[in-house]
């Protein structure tokens, strides 16, 4: 950053966004490996819907909607390893051109998307008609 000239500003360390930036630049690697929790129970990874199990090694207290992963596991049972907790908002903020509806499985997460996508339009429209 210095060779660059830039300036260097992070969120203070005791700001709430502070984890959650460091989530979403995660995400904006890994926005490939994402997975969505079913009314099922069970995950399905985004595009290729290949049913996934957290990996008993998670630390993760409870079952978030959407997680992203590091890595899939292939044994009895497919698991996804290293899993952290994103929002479905941040998905099509980040990469929307990854999240493209039009060439998206039929899937539950597909139909979230949906909701999110309109919720998203929704906000923009009230943002400019207060202008």
């Amino acid at each position: 950053m210095a060779r660059f000239n830039l300036k260097l500003c992070s969120t203070d360390f005791n700001s709430r966004d502070y984890y959650v930036n460091i989530r979403k630049a995660m995400l904006a690697g890994y926005f490939m490996q994402v997975a969505h929790l079913e009314k099922t129970g069970h995950y399905l990874t985004v595009k290729d819907n290949q049913v996934v199990h957290l990996h008993p090694s998670n630390c993760l207290d409870h079952k978030p909607e959407w997680v992203i992963y590091n890595e899939y596991v292939l044994t009895s049972r497919n698991f996804i390893r290293t899993v952290t907790d994103v929002r479905g908002e941040w998905l099509v903020d980040i990469a929307p051109h990854y999240y493209d509806l039009t060439n998206f499985p039929n899937c539950e997460a597909k139909r979230v998307l949906e909701r999110l996508y309109k919720k998203r339009e929704r906000d923009r429209e009230e943002s400019k008609s207060r202008r």
